[in-house]
């Protein structure tokens, strides 16, 4: 049986940019390896600022992985274009703990 959702090596780097000059950048996810299978249920924990949103929205491709393989129901979320992964979307959520 597949996973539902696959996650290997997920990176996410933004580029630093300061007010007169580039700053050093900041790799918000580094390495991230998860899968979930049918029926399972998942939580991403962690201390405050250590990725959990920015790797959920790398998942959904809201932001642009910098690296690493997303596949759901064994699409490869990545390299889906505009138009399959707006249909896609409407079968994916994210649930946020307040």
């Amino acid at each position: 049986m597949s996973d539902l959702l696959e996650v290997r090596h997920l990176v996410k780097d933004f580029a630093g940019r300061g007010w007169f000059r580039r700053t050093a950048g900041v790799r918000a996810v580094d390495d991230v390896s998860f899968s979930v299978a049918k029926g399972e249920t998942f939580g991403l924990v962690g201390e405050s600022g250590s990725g959990k949103t920015t790797t959920g929205r790398c998942v959904l491709r809201l932001v642009e992985p910098t690296s690493g393989a997303v596949r759901i129901q064994n699409v490869d979320v990545l390299t889906l274009s505009p138009r399959d992964l707006r249909r896609a979307r409407r079968h994916f959520q994210i649930v946020f703990q307040d």
